[in-house]
Formats: C-alpha cells, structure tokens, sequence
C-alpha cells in the first residue's frame, strides 16, 4: 500500500496496526479471487463437455424412440400383409373350382331333364333313367364334395340375393312371394352364389272393384 493510502487511512483514524491488518486481508482476498478465477477457467470446459453429452443423450434417446415407433409400424404392416395374403390364400382355395364348377352345370341340368322326360313306367326306359339317374348323382356327390351346393326354393319366400325371378302369377291360398316353381336350380360354392336360381314367383291377388 501506498504512503498516500496509509496517510488517507489515518485520517480516516485507523491505528497502524489496523491499516496492517487491513493490507493483508486485501491481499488474501485478491488472491482468492485470482485462484476462483482460475478454477471457474478450469471447470467451465468440463461444464460444457457435460452439457455436450446431455444434448448428445437426449437426441439419441428420441432417435431410440423413432425408431420403437418405426418398428411398431413395420411390425404392424407385416402383420397385415400376413393376414391379407392368409385371406387370399383361402379365398383362392375356396373359389378355385368357380368356373370350373359353373362348366359343370349345364351337364348336370341336361341330366335333370332327362331323367323328367323319361317315362319310367315304360320298361324300356326303365333302365336308361336309372342310368341317368346313377350319373347325375355322381355329378351331384362330387360338386358337393368340393362345396358347391344347390339351391332349390321351392316353396320358400323369394330372395333376390338367390334367386331370379322369371315371371309372376297369382295362386290362391299362396301367400305372396313365394317361390311357386323352380325352373332351373341354383347353385353356391362355400357360400358364395355361382348361378342363381331362376324361378317364378306369386304375386299378391288382383283387387275387384266391388261396384263392377
């Protein structure tokens, strides 16, 4: 300290003792300060280092949480293109034999009419129709052993889902639309219609004019 200073601190009325005193706390303070500085110089690179490594842990953990959410999806999809190729699978070994079966038809509707037009009181026929008869079952067992089934409303309400309606005719004491004649089967495979069943339907009864 300086003669000026000491001579500014008597007049301020500290003893020598004092303004010694006083010196050295300055001087400890100082140097205190010098060494804070210093190791505030020493931690703040490891401070930023830190706060490197928090910024660096955050953006991997939500690039972990992208990619759990991209797995998730993928997972999800695969899951849906299974089952959608299951379904195909099915459908095509359901519905493999459609044309197939529809090719068929015709043959077995032939044999129906045969075995209708022959006269099976005549002996001479006798044994035809039961030939008729032995093959048309075999066509019918073997389209039933591959799903395809037949549809034969006689007597039922009309479904338009079923049936095709070929024309309309009143019958009393038949309650309206009801299949009154069956004029060519229907046929389904494992449930879904091949060829409907052409049909003819009743139709409800002609109002009288009770004045005519």
């Amino acid at each position: 300290m300086t003669k000026e200073s000491t001579e500014n601190k008597n007049e301020s009325g500290l003893t020598p003792e004092e303004i010694a005193a006083q010196e050295i706390i300055d001087q400890a303070e100082e140097q205190v300060g010098d060494q804070f500085t210093a190791a505030a110089e020493n931690i703040s690179p490891e401070l930023e280092r830190i706060n490197e490594l928090e910024l660096a842990l955050a953006a991997a953990q939500a690039t972990v949480a992208d990619q759990k959410d991209s797995v998730i999806r993928a997972k999800a999809e695969v899951d849906n293109i299974r089952r959608r190729a299951a379904q195909d699978v099915e459908k095509a070994r359901k519905f493999a034999l459609e044309k197939f079966a529809g090719e068929l038809l015709p043959t077995v509707d032939n044999l129906e009419r045969a075995i209708a037009s022959i006269n099976v009181e005549d002996e001479t026929q006798k044994a035809i129709a039961e030939g008729v008869e032995l093959t048309l079952q075999s066509f019918l067992s073997a389209l039933d052993k591959f799903g395809v089934k037949a549809i034969d409303p006689q007597n039922e309400p009309f479904n338009p889902e079923l049936h095709q309606a070929m024309s309309m005719q009143e019958v009393e004491g038949v309650e309206p639309n009801t299949v009154i004649a069956v004029m060519q089967k229907g046929y389904e495979l494992n449930g879904r219609l091949v060829r409907p069943a052409m049909v003819m339907v009743s139709k409800p009864a002609s109002s009288v004019d009770a004045t005519a």
